[in-house]
């Protein structure tokens, strides 16, 4: 029977190219998405039965229904790539608007624990399962003038620590990318300086490739993955190399 891959934020940007080198091993792709018609758009364009899910991840009730949908198609869900997050404004700390500061943290890392939660029942009853978790570079490191992103993937890495100590006796590996930033349309979320700064970090003196960061996900995501769990995985071109 084939496997499903969930992959959250799936319709564009890493989240996309990690969906289509998903598809390319013979997985069956259900993109969870809030943008509804890219999710569709890119479902069909990916084919071999991907389908779309509009999702809001922050919102629990929004996960189960996304959920009971996936399961519907058919299929154990073998692989989740949580890929979905925002960035925000940039501002220091002591001018952080409260309430945005809320809201990424509910998408990225509330939003982190609902896909998990809703995901790792059925990865259990099956005995199997791959998770990787979308982090930042900035949960190591702290961006200054980015508080609530930084903190928010910070707790990402986090949690994909304890979970995957939780399932550490089965067969389900739970592990973190840490990726310094790519060229998608979150930089349409970021000033022009904070883009600056985040490339004099990066040793490589260059952006990351999203196929460079698909090509790691995908691995973590494969049954040769059989040993490490509960790890961060760096993409950060140097920037931090623990």
């Amino acid at each position: 029977m084939q496997q499903i891959a969930i992959v959250t934020g799936g319709a564009q940007g890493i989240g996309r190219a990690v969906a289509e080198k998903l598809a390319a091993t013979g997985a069956r792709i259900a993109i969870w998405d809030n943008d509804a018609d890219l999710a569709e758009k890119t479902a069909q364009e990916i084919g071999g039965g991907a389908f779309a899910c509009a999702v809001d991840i922050s919102d629990w009730d929004s996960v189960q229904q996304a959920m009971a949908a996936t399961q519907a198609q058919g299929g154990p869900i073998a692989i989740l790539v949580n890929s979905a997050g925002v960035a925000g404004s940039n501002a220091p700390l002591a001018d952080y608007p409260v309430e945005e500061f809320r809201k990424i943290c509910e998408i990225n890392l509330v939003g982190a624990f609902h896909v998990n939660r809703a995901v790792v029942p059925a990865m259990v009853a099956e005995g199997y399962g791959r998770i990787v978790n979308i982090a930042s570079v900035a949960g190591k490191e702290g961006n200054p003038n980015a508080s609530a992103y930084s903190a928010s993937k910070a707790g990402v890495i986090g949690l994909t620590k304890s979970l995957g100590k939780e399932l550490a006796n089965l067969d389900i590996a739970v592990n973190c990318v840490t990726p310094a930033a790519a060229r998608t349309r979150i930089f349409d979320q970021m000033k022009q300086e904070h883009i600056d700064y985040m490339l004099s970090k990066i040793p490589r003196g260059r952006f990351l490739e999203l196929n460079e960061a698909a090509a790691m996900i995908v691995w973590l995501c494969s049954p040769e993955n059989s040993f490490t769990t509960g790890a961060v995985f760096d993409l950060s071109g140097g920037r931090a190399t623990y």
